[in-house]
């Protein structure tokens, strides 16, 4: 083992690993949270940010254990700061380092050529048969059936592993920690016992497996993947030889020579059979223990772990290359409340298609925690607070974020909450659904909570809306989260003003049309009449349709 793995090891592991120890193959997106199992991020907030689409996006990963780390970094925000910082550390050293960024792209690329291999050993059923599917029709679907007994994907997916370490091996070793471990993980699993099995011989004792290491000095039988056991078929040799020379010479004087070549006739058919049995017999007796040792093996999921972390990186570095205008890694600290500020930032999932995309400055601290966003529809209200949670992902995934320069403290809660009234639940109206949303933010949140809330306290009166409103978000205020909220209500902002709570922004317009820029104030014009006259439905569209029945009726 390397001096270097002596040193401190870096936050790296995170939870259980991606591979699945069950029968059922892990789908790339399996992360995704759910309204009983989330992280930072909850099921509803993961829909409204768009996080699938961020994925999308940022997502350079070539092989499959890379896409599901990469998915599970946006479906479930780290927010250690030690991780994510020794993260942007191994993201530096790429950049610095032409040769090691050479060389882990060669590798990556061709761990990705062969990776399925290993997938079609730990999850597939094997039919039986002396024939066998192509694996290549296997790809991308959860349920793996071959033909053949699993001798081909058990070479194959062995295979994959055994190159995989050995080209681990042949690495450059890092300086960054983060990405030592990693490289260091792959070097190690060659001394588990996992791997000695993969890498061969196996031997089989009183139905157990044993390693070269292991084996004892008697002989034992050793597994050898293939339907053709040339030890029987040699003996079945001999013993047809020896049958033929038995005929021939001792039989010939009674004429019964022929006997032979006729009991040869009737053997022949019998030897697929045979070899079909003994096939088998090792699919159910070594090929599937084998396969759920191999499954169940944390040393072989750590490995594993370990290639997907190293292809994520090097999708992130390539993300940002993607991107046109400035991209950095944000400065990521601790403190006891959530913290972000950036400069000039520009939507994630527009930045690189919208070259002209209009960018806006985020300013979310312990000085401004309360932000409320005012102004007409289509002005950019819902793309700025989609930014800002946004960029919030990226840099809770270690990433680089589009901004000229930006600093963050990790949330451990995002809630983004819309008017969802096509999910009422039964015997509630509006009005009582969304305050039942509101409430479950609140009862969630802390002084690390990011919180977005569309509108509050729809579905009942403007003077019961105010007044609910207003306490409301002087409690996220008290309770020192970092919240956004988007609203036409003038009225809520003055009302707060008078007790200097809060900030505000607002849609800029160049005459009549917006132009996407935030700028500080609240806004107290109605742009309901431009809307209306624009979608053709204006007081004068109405006056007119109603004019021409009229007339069309006389």
């Amino acid at each position: 083992m390397n001096d270097t793995s002596q040193a401190v090891t870096p936050p790296v592991w995170r939870g259980s690993f991606i591979l699945s120890s069950g029968k059922r193959q892990a789908q790339v997106r399996d992360t995704r949270p759910t309204a009983e199992n989330h992280g930072a991020l909850d099921a509803k907030t993961f829909v409204a940010v768009e996080a699938d689409a961020l994925f999308d996006e940022i997502n350079h990963a070539q092989t499959r254990i890379g896409q599901s780390v990469l998915y599970r970094t946006i479906a479930r925000p780290a927010t250690d700061v030690a991780l994510l910082q020794s993260k942007q550390e191994a993201l530096r050293e790429l950049e610095s380092n032409p040769e090691l960024l050479a060389a882990l792209e060669k590798y990556i690329k061709r761990m990705a050529l062969d990776e399925a291999s290993l997938y079609y050993l730990l999850y597939g059923e094997f039919a039986g048969g002396l024939t066998t599917d192509d694996p290549r029709d296997k790809t991308g679907k959860e349920r793996l059936e071959f033909g053949g007994y699993g001798y081909r994907q058990f070479i194959d997916g062995t295979g994959f592993v055994v190159d995989m370490v050995d080209q681990a091996e042949a690495l450059p070793t890092p300086d960054s920690a983060y990405l030592r471990t990693l490289i260091q993980a792959l070097r190690d699993f060659a001394q588990t016992r996992t791997y000695s099995l993969m890498h061969g011989p196996v031997y089989v004792s009183d139905g157990k497996f044993l390693t070269q290491e292991e084996k004892p000095r008697l002989p034992i039988p050793r597994f050898r993947p293939s339907v053709f056991k040339w030890p029987f078929i040699s003996f079945f040799v001999i013993f047809m030889a020896g049958l033929l020379f038995f005929f021939e010479n001792t039989l010939s004087e009674l004429g019964a020579s022929y006997i032979g070549y006729g009991v040869l006739i009737l053997l022949v058919p019998v030897i697929p059979i045979i070899l079909q049995a003994v096939s088998a017999s090792d699919r159910d007796s070594v090929i599937y223990p084998l396969q759920k040792l191999f499954r169940q093996s944390e040393d072989l999921a750590r490995a594993m772990e370990a290639l997907g972390m190293v292809d994520e990186l090097l999708s992130l570095r390539k993300h940002a290359q993607s991107i046109p205008g400035d991209a950095v890694l944000p400065e990521i600290y601790m403190n006891e409340r959530h913290t972000l500020v950036a400069s000039a930032a520009r939507n994630p999932l527009l930045a690189r298609s919208r070259p002209d995309y209009v960018p806006n400055d985020i300013t979310l601290d312990n000085n401004k925690r309360l932000l409320i966003v005012t102004g007409p529809n289509s002005g950019g209200k819902t793309a700025y607070c989609k930014t800002v949670v946004q960029i919030q992902l990226l840099a809770q995934a270690g990433a680089y974020v589009p901004a000229t320069q930006a600093r963050v403290v990790p949330a451990e809660h995002i809630f983004y909450q819309v008017p969802d009234p096509g999910q009422l639940e039964e015997g509630m109206g509006r009005f009582a659904h969304e305050l039942k949303q509101t409430r479950e933010i609140f009862f969630n949140s802390s002084a690390r909570s990011l919180v977005i809330l569309d509108e509050l306290a729809e579905g009942t009166t403007f003077e019961e809306k105010m007044t609910l409103s207003e306490y409301v978000l002087k409690g996220f205020y008290e309770l020192g989260a970092t919240t956004l909220l988007v609203t036409h209500n003038h009225e809520l902002c003055e009302r707060l003003q008078k007790d200097a709570i809060g900030d505000y922004l607002q849609v800029e317009f160049t005459g009549e049309h917006p132009t996407h820029r935030l700028i500080p104030g609240v806004s107290r014009i109605s742009h309901a009449d431009r809307i209306a006259s624009a979608i053709g439905f204006s007081k004068e569209d109405v006056a007119s349709h109603l004019a021409s029945l009229q007339e069309n009726g006389d």
